[in-house]
């Protein structure tokens, strides 16, 4: 009989050609599979609770007689049925039903229900609940806590515990293999953990199980952030194998470049400089992340990673999510690079025609050397003479594809391009330990002299008066000023000012100001001009959306008001604090909250007004909010862990890697199955 990791599906009872192939499609194939296949919560059916004793709000199990059963005509019609067990009455409500339910509903009946107890017209009440009949009170109980499994269209919870009932069978026949090396001290065995899990006994702690911190959770959290390191390191080998153009380091060009600057690189710049030098030089692909909080500087570290290719004769592309982020890039190096002679070009989704034909032209002949650009960057036909560095801004908010597509475009013979990607959402150590294990980091952790702190006050909306009168005051004597919301449209189900009615509210409000409107759906050549009449000064006041988060560089604005600012992550508010502070004057931001706000809202907002350290911002974030929001939601897929949670077990992570390294130095064999078990096929998307 074939093993535990290799006995299919199909031998299990039950299991015909199309729940197989439903299996499949979920990546289900073996018995294993099913194994590690764990629940995502637990109900309590493993003892009946009286009802008077039932409270509202919670799940439980109660036992009775019907009394009564009857359809109810009103707002909605429903089955309603009144069941007691001698402590006290509750309600069964039912509003989708059959005649043949409605018959077994008759009075004396002796019925077992499971479900939430809710507060209803006439007391207790149980919506759609589970029930069965029962003969006698004997009836014996659930042994075990009722798992609740992750699944999808088609198959039901009773098919997974009938299945994972079946697979525990198989485990007490065939242990399952032990696969983390001996200098690993695990609370609790691999099959005992397993057993734990799919079946935890009536005494387990819930409470223990909710958090994630019961031995057996923590015995497979850390096999699977083991198993999902050695998948990052292993994607990284095979990207490095493919070798890439060794770029040696122009001094020459880059003092140049840097001597035309009004100012001179930080240490931190300097030093960040020089690790990308080293890592370009290599005949392997740099795989660094350069994390910058907000005003650090990055895209000078980025022009001269930039110099160092074009000076090899390589083509570089620069990657930017939004088209405000990519035209202030285009400024931005246009003024660097352009009176050096270099060659630039410009490729987004609204280049069409004739001017898009000649742009894929001059990449495709190398007579353009750095090439600025948006998605548009990843499409197909477009093609590169001779790439050698993708530099990726704001990577988090790319999807994976999208970075590997585009690290692919080199010319046959030349290997896999360099790739530097940068990001101003500071990600912290516990995330980047986990997230991107496969490259290198380099955090420029100084701000250039000039940059002025930014005061953070919390304001309640009711005092939206004030705010615009400080707004006016601020304006009258020469500052300028944003107003973010974060919608572009009036919606009642959301008390969030939207940017169209706050910007006629505005002019109403202050006539005498210049007020300009700019967000995501305005045509692009229309956003520009607004942008530009800012920049120029031609507008005092812009009401934006969180369009500007990035990218936008006006020194003379001083103050900012954001609305709203409860509906963001705190990453995100802290980027977009980040466009004041930017000349000599103080700067100050203000959060326009609405009340009620919950406690959960005012500690978050409370970090903001304390910090202006994107690191500890970001850790507050993590700890608040979870991974899969810090790391924006095309990254999601990288935390889709099976049982580990962040920042929950982050207190594994110095272990993880120490057991990582063990298994690549001294157990290699144990990678390959600790990667199939816990991420399938998945590791070849798992990172760029």
């Amino acid at each position: 009989m074939p093993g535990i990791a290799n006995l299919s599906v199909r031998e299990l009872r039950g299991v015909g050609p199309k729940l197989a192939a439903k299996l499949a499609d979920y990546g289900v194939h073996c018995v294993e599979d099913l194994l590690f296949h764990l629940p995502l919560r637990y109900q309590d059916r493993t003892r009946v609770t009286p009802i008077a004793a039932a409270t509202e709000g919670a799940d439980v199990v109660i036992e009775g007689e019907v009394r009564a059963a009857d359809v109810v005509f009103g707002r909605r019609r429903s089955l309603v049925a009144r069941i007691q067990d001698g402590s006290g009455t509750l309600t069964l409500r039912f509003f989708h039903f059959s005649a043949a339910q409605k018959s077994h509903l008759q009075p004396g009946t002796r019925l077992r229900c499971f479900g939430q107890v809710r507060r209803g017209s006439s007391g207790l009440e149980m919506y759609h609940p589970e029930y069965q009949q029962v003969q006698g009170e004997n009836t014996p109980v659930a042994e075990a806590l009722t798992p609740i499994y992750p699944t999808t269209a088609g198959i039901g919870q009773n098919q997974w515990r009938k299945l994972c009932e079946q697979a525990l069978l198989q485990l007490r026949r065939e242990p399952v293999k032990e696969l983390l090396p001996p200098i690993s001290e695990v609370p609790y065995e691999l099959a005992r953990a397993l057993q734990f899990l799919h079946a935890p006994p009536p005494d387990a702690s819930l409470a223990l199980l909710r958090e994630g911190r019961h031995p057996a959770q923590l015995r497979l959290a850390l096999e699977e952030l083991v198993a999902h390191n050695l998948s990052l390191h292993r994607l990284r080998e095979k990207q490095q194998c493919e070798g890439a153009p060794p770029l040696m380091p122009d001094a020459k060009l880059l003092s140049t470049f840097l001597n035309s600057l009004p100012f001179a690189p930080t240490r931190a710049q300097s030093r960040v400089l020089s690790e990308i030098a080293a890592d370009l030089a290599r005949p392997y692909p740099m795989l660094r992340l350069v994390q910058g909080d907000v005003g650090s500087g990055k895209t000078l570290v980025a022009a001269g990673a930039a110099l160092q290719a074009i000076g090899n004769g390589f083509q570089v592309a620069l990657m930017a999510p939004t088209e405000i982020l990519a035209e202030q890039h285009w400024r931005t190096f246009s003024q660097w690079f352009e009176p050096m002679g270099i060659t630039m070009e410009w490729l987004s989704g609204r280049s069409k025609g004739s001017k898009r034909a000649s742009a894929l032209a001059r990449m495709a002949s190398a007579e353009a050397s750095l090439i600025i650009g948006t998605h548009a960057l990843f499409q197909d036909e477009v093609a590169f003479a001779r790439l050698g560095l993708v530099i990726v801004d704001e990577q988090h908010r790319f999807g994976v594809h999208q970075r590997l597509n585009l690290t692919r475009k080199t010319a046959p013979g030349l290997g896999r391009a360099h790739q530097l990607v940068m990001t101003a959402t500071p990600i912290p150590r516990t995330l980047s330990m986990v997230a991107y294990a496969d490259l290198d980091c380099s955090v420029i952790d100084e701000l250039p002299p000039g940059r002025t702190a930014v005061t953070t006050v919390l304001i309640d909306n009711s005092r939206r008066q004030e705010v615009v009168a400080r707004v006016a005051a601020a304006c009258s004597e020469g500052r300028q000023a944003y107003w973010v919301c974060t919608l572009i449209e009036e919606n009642d189900t959301l008390q969030a000012q939207a940017a169209e009615a706050t910007a006629e509210e505005l002019r109403l409000a202050l006539p005498e100001l210049a007020i300009g409107l700019v967000h995501g759906r305005l045509k692009p050549a229309e956003k520009e001009a607004v942008m530009t009449a800012f920049k120029a000064g031609k507008l005092s006041l812009l009401v934006a959306t969180t369009v500007i988060e990035v990218g936008v560089d006006v020194p003379n604005a001083s103050l900012m008001i954001v609305e709203n600012p409860e509906r963001l992550g705190l990453a995100q508010l802290h980027q977009l604090r980040g466009r004041v502070g930017r000349g000599a004057q103080a700067s100050h931001c203000v959060l326009l909250y609405q009340t009620p706000l919950s406690a959960n809202g005012k500690q978050r907002l409370s970090v903001l007004r304390e910090s202006s350290d994107g690191f500890y911002i970001a850790e507050k974030d993590l700890e608040l909010r979870g991974p899969g929001e810090v790391l924006g939601t095309r990254q999601t897929g990288l935390m889709e862990f099976r049982i580990a949670e962040l920042p929950a077990h982050d207190y594994l992570l110095d272990e993880v890697q120490v057991i990582s390294e063990n298994i690549r130095e001294s157990h290699p064999e144990l990678a390959d199955p600790l990667i199939q078990r816990w991420t399938g096929t998945g590791q070849q998307f798992a990172k760029v």
